[in-house]
């Protein structure tokens, strides 16, 4: 009779929503495999698993190629795509990253760190921009207080398993701002356990400024003045804005080959 040979349970599950991410996800895996080789857990220790999103290029097939896991998820929403790769997550550690970013080589070391204190439920590490313009940097300090006052950040956005489960994850019901509610929800969580977010700033990731090419440097702001005006109708006048910017967008050129 042969032994039966268990695999352990990783410790961390890195997750990356996905929707025809062709182009940019090679990009970000290749720094994911070099923070794997950096991490002093052992890079066998980290899973990756993209949740594909409908894509209908070569994403989920570029995602196995580097040797990650892919969990397909039907429901065309980032928040359900972010929750279909939890729930196929082992790790005791989720952190989530979207496809277009490029992550910091020693990210693993530092959210163990963060996480080995008991003062820390979660927390994110933040990011740099891949390019700078007058437009862009006014986004950017208009942003910042907001991060300052809150303790939230963008990134890779990381939280223990338990914690994730006892939110409930990322609210589906929402087109966009789902990782400010998820991050919201575990600051609330935190409160009652006098524990905090945390920002890991030595290691920011690089966000990519596509929508900044696709729309223009200056967008955000009427963005946003088309947001307001469609939260006075309530939460439903937010959903042309999302779709448009995020959902029904066309992808720049060569992200759909």
């Amino acid at each position: 009779m042969e032994a039966t040979v268990s695999t352990p349970s990783p410790r961390h599950s890195l997750i990356i929503p996905a929707y025809n991410e062709a182009r940019l996800l090679p990009r970000l895996l290749h720094t994911v495999a070099a923070a794997r080789e950096r991490y002093e857990g052992g890079p066998g220790t980290i899973e990756i698993i993209v949740a594909d999103n409908q894509s209908t290029d070569r994403t989920a097939a570029i995602a196995r190629e580097f040797g990650c896991r892919v969990a397909t998820v039907e429901r065309r929403v980032i928040a359900a795509a972010r929750n279909g790769g939890a729930a196929a997550a082992r790790g005791a550690v989720l952190s989530f990253v979207d496809a277009d970013t490029q992550i910091h080589i020693d990210t693993f070391n530092a959210i163990d760190r963060a996480l080995a204190n008991p003062r820390f439920i979660a927390g994110a590490t933040g990011v740099r921009l891949e390019r700078w313009s007058v437009g862009i940097a006014m986004t950017y300090l208009m942003l910042v207080p907001m991060v300052l006052l809150t303790g939230m950040d963008t990134g890779v956005v990381f939280c223990r398993s338990e914690d994730f489960l006892m939110v409930g994850g990322y609210d589906e019901r929402r087109l966009l701002a789902e990782d400010v509610a998820f991050l919201w929800a575990l600051k609330r969580l935190g409160w009652r356990r006098r524990q905090r977010l945390t920002r890991l700033r030595p290691v920011k990731a690089i966000a990519s400024t596509r929508k900044f090419d696709q729309f223009g440097d200056w967008h955000y702001f009427p963005m946003m003045l088309r947001a307001g005006a469609g939260l006075i109708r309530g939460t439903a006048g937010l959903e042309p804005v999302a779709r448009r910017y995020w959902y029904d967008a066309r992808p720049t050129s060569g992200e759909d080959q």
